[in-house]
């Protein structure tokens, strides 16, 4: 279990915790991106695109991160990691942290100048890659895979939610620190 550096940044921690519990935990049988089945969905873009969720999330996320030397942006695939980049963009700007966030398109525009990476200039810098839950880590592992090919050095993957499936050693076998704001323990689910 994971607990933010500072009593402020726990308390919104826990109060994401509720959240998540109260709106973005789906009881049924579900398929996960991963092709996995699951007896429960957790849907961070609930969140993630909440008014009431975002801006903390950007300040857990931003402590998560916080000790990694060097890092100058954050991103990941798109669709889920987009809105967890601009929250910690955001964040890191009002904590006098600045750091830029990119997107990592599933594949290269087939138009225009054919980039898979939008956003800040990654080449030749450390970057973590952001998600909003993780069950195998391919997702994360796909955006590192493109980052790698464009000469940025990806160290980290930081998900919201660690769904405790084999995401982390996944991600550690790939030389990647992980990191995860909250993991099913707080949320009182069974790893599935």
């Amino acid at each position: 279990m994971t607990v933010a550096s500072t009593p402020e940044l726990e308390a919104d921690r826990q109060n994401l915790i509720a959240l998540i519990t109260d709106e973005a935990v789906f009881h049924g049988d579900f398929t996960l991106s991963s092709g996995k089945k699951a007896t429960y969905y957790v849907d961070m873009r609930r969140l993630t695109l909440d008014h009431r969720a975002a801006p903390a999330i950007g300040r857990i996320m931003l402590d998560l991160i916080g000790e990694i030397d060097g890092v100058v942006a954050v991103g990941g695939l798109t669709l889920g990691a987009d809105p967890i980049a601009n929250a910690v963009l955001h964040e890191s700007v009002r904590a006098g942290t600045p750091l830029d966030a990119f997107v990592v398109r599933k594949e290269p525009k087939d138009h225009g100048r054919g980039r898979q990476i939008e956003g800040a200039d990654v080449a030749g810098k450390r970057v973590v890659v952001v998600e909003d839950t993780s069950t195998t880590g391919q997702s994360a592992l796909k955006a590192v895979e493109v980052l790698r090919r464009e000469g940025a050095e990806p160290v980290a993957v930081a998900v919201i939610v660690d769904r405790k499936t084999g995401a982390r050693a996944a991600v550690e076998e790939a030389g990647l620190q992980w990191l995860a704001a909250i993991d099913l323990d707080d949320l009182g689910l069974a790893p599935q």
